[in-house]
């Protein structure tokens, strides 16, 4: 009997072992690949340390609510600055250690919200929040745990209650038994939330993969299976679908928002446009979508080794019911090139959008951007355009082949950009393509979402003076990667991993920079973008000193009277004064450090009333139509009038493009352009 109960006793120890193990393992095969293959490779020592272990515990109590300050202290003594001995002395226990003490903290969260009573709340007291600041410590004590805890659900409670009531008044008036509901909500979520966290613990010897990774630099990463089936899926244009699109609602639900009529989803006849997602499963585990993250959710649907779904749906909030949906290859019309006809006194012009870089990854029918852009150009300039603008907004990138074959679509010939690898070997890229798709001046749109493979293509044709750059900077990435599996014959370790720097053809690059538009135009929440230089493990910006020849398709006397026009015309527009002016709100509301707000139902409906007097200004600014005629061109008018399921998608983008107040700028450029040949 006793030799029995020491295996039990024992059991739990030797699996953690076991972890350890295979945790050092797998960093041991990632630093050998990063060391052999990354552009950069730094040593593993107590930088490394420091990184790791503050991003670290970031991850595991960012809101500072779970550990002691004892325990994080301790934790800080033991590791913050001894990891890479750790990691390369092959010991990983530091991981054990650590998520035992979350593990337990955790565990004590949930006994105190178990133990919660709604009576236990003392809403008539007086506490405080804090909202917002930099550097937020651990500070919390063992006896601190059970206030702390009651305090975040009275937090929940009237965030809940404001957030669905507009009105201060009847909100006083019920106030009980709106808080008697949410109370109810509220512990429930924060119960769910904790149990998926217990439940994910194993989960976290990923985040150290990608942590370490990211040591390297913000773009090299970890993925196993489903992660990478989900960042592929975002660079294509065909992948396994349900044939839904879904979003946020104002309580943070998630809504069927449309149906593909050609797609599985559809074809169940189960689904209706608003039903909720309660729940998403696949064959081995099941996401309550109130307590998951978005990431987690976004990576079961889109991984591939998900083939079959079974969503969970609630209508009209009356009972839930399930659907199992086998995923097909769909063609994802959000993710693809499309244009149209802008007219303007009587001129015509083409416009592009490219909403990614993205490739037939999986070798499905070999179309990518390119030749979907090439495409819709031809179909353009049958309409006798007389100029075009190239939207790559939001673009995040994609694949480099197709933002090098696009590149050289509008540029004559000659070189494009150079290239650098871990040697320090420069190669120089040169337009695949003799002469130009199109001969009409372009205007080229972006801004500070667009980023890689965006930027590698906008800062060509900057280079060439063959488009005017309008918008705003962008990210500032000027590095490339490829994913590989960590070890052949292994399909559920990958690194995507950062091997080439890449530098505009006059020897400069925009690492850490940016392309910097020559008309830079105000766009809403432009403060708040994550951009390259954030980021504290970048790679920094350098120049070459080689120089290449190449000739420039106009002159810059030129550029320069259409930015002096442009900027002018920007300065005294209405639209983008009003832009100005709430991006200053925006940066009071979110950007400052505030001081500590009363925990009241007035304070806090006082915010909500702020938030949402701000978003409703937002959303009257972006409905302001621009007074542009915008069309399909024939071929295409000819394609929906064959293809009529496909029309909602189109109307949707016209609708769009008809309030976007960066497009009636560029128009403006383009017929400065127009009247400055005449001239």
């Amino acid at each position: 009997m006793k030799k029995i109960s020491l295996f039990f006793l024992l059991t739990p120890f030797l699996l953690l072992a076991q972890n350890d193990a295979k945790t050092c393992e797998i960093l041991s095969k990632i630093n050998t690949l990063l060391q052999s293959e990354h552009l950069q490779p730094k040593p593993i020592d107590d930088s490394l340390s420091v990184f790791v272990f503050d991003h670290f515990m970031d991850e595991l109590d960012p809101s500072r609510k779970i550990l002691l300050k004892t325990e994080s202290d301790a934790l800080s003594e033991k590791y913050r600055l001894t990891l890479d001995d750790y990691i390369n002395a092959k010991n990983c226990s530091f991981l054990s250690d650590i998520l035992d003490v979350y593990k337990n903290g955790l565990k004590r969260n949930k006994e105190v919200i178990e133990k919660s009573t709604f009576e236990a709340i003392d809403f008539e007291k007086k506490d405080t929040i804090l909202y917002f600041k930099k550097a937020f410590p651990f500070y919390l004590s063992n006896n601190q745990v059970e206030t702390a805890t009651i305090k975040k659900i009275k937090y929940e409670i009237l965030d809940d209650i404001t957030s669905k009531n507009n009105n201060l008044d009847s909100i006083k008036t019920h106030f009980k038994s709106l808080a008697t509901a949410s109370f109810q909500t509220v512990t429930e979520n924060e119960l769910c939330k904790i149990n998926m966290e217990l439940q994910n613990l194993p989960h976290y010897e990923e985040k150290i993969y990608s942590l370490f990774c990211n040591y390297f630099d913000p773009h090299t990463d970890y993925f196993n299976l489903d992660s990478k089936s989900s960042f592929v899926a975002t660079l294509s244009k065909e992948h396994l679908s349900l044939g839904l699109n879904l979003k946020l609602n104002e309580r943070n639900e998630i809504i069927v928002e449309e149906i593909d009529p050609n797609g599985p989803a559809f074809q169940t006849g189960k689904i209706i446009k608003g039903d909720q997602i309660i729940a998403i499963s696949n064959s081995k585990e099941t996401l309550q979508v109130s307590c998951s993250t978005l990431e987690s959710i976004s990576n079961m649907v889109r991984s591939s080794s998900n083939k079959t779904i079974i969503l969970t749906l609630r209508r009209n909030s009356g009972k839930s019911f399930e659907v199992a949906i086998e995923k097909e290859l769909l063609n994802d019309k959000e993710n693809s090139v499309y244009s149209f006809i802008i007219e303007q006194k009587k001129r015509k012009y083409g416009y592009v959008k490219i909403p990614s870089f993205y490739a037939d990854f999986e070798g499905n029918n070999g179309k990518g951007c390119a030749e979907d852009v090439a495409i819709e150009v031809l179909k353009l300039q049958k309409e006798n355009i007389e100029g075009l603008i190239i939207d790559i907004m939001d673009n995040g990138g994609g694949s480099m082949e197709e933002a090098i074959k696009l590149s050289g679509m509008f540029i004559d010939s000659g070189p494009i950009s150079v290239v650098t690898n871990a040697k320090q070997e420069q190669t120089v890229i040169y337009d695949p393509y003799d002469g130009m798709l199109i001969t009409s001046p372009i205007i080229l749109l972006l801004n500070g979402n667009s980023a890689s493979a965006s930027e590698f293509f906008a800062s060509a044709l900057q280079d060439y003076n063959r488009a005017i750059l309008a918008g705003n900077t962008s990210v500032g990435k000027a590095t490339m990667q490829t994913i590989v599996p960590l070890e052949e014959n292994n399909p559920n370790n990958f690194i995507k991993i950062t091997i080439n720097k890449f530098y505009k053809i006059t020897g400069k690059s925009h690492q850490g920079l940016g392309i910097i538009p020559s008309i830079v135009m105000p766009e809403i929440y432009e403060t708040l973008w994550e951009r390259e230089s954030k980021s504290v493990t970048a790679l920094p910006n350098d120049s070459l000193t080689n120089l290449i020849s190449f000739k420039p398709f106009l002159k810059n006397n030129l550029i320069d009277k259409l930015v002096t026009k442009s900027t002018k015309r920007i300065d005294n527009d209405a639209y983008f004064t009003e832009i100005k002016y709430l991006n200053k709100k925006i940066d009071y509301l979110v950007g400052r450090e505030k001081a500590p707000s009363p925990l009241t139902i007035d304070a806090i409906y006082e915010e909500h009333k702020q938030i949402n007097k701000l978003l409703e200004e937002i959303n009257d600014i972006e409905k302001a139509e621009n007074g542009l005629l915008i069309y399909n061109s024939y071929l295409n008018e000819f394609h929906f009038k064959i293809n009529p399921i496909e029309k909602g998608n189109n109307d949707y983008q016209m609708k769009n493009l008809k309030t976007n107040h960066y497009l009636k700028e560029a128009i403006n450029i383009l017929e400065d352009v127009t009247a400055s040949k005449k001239s």
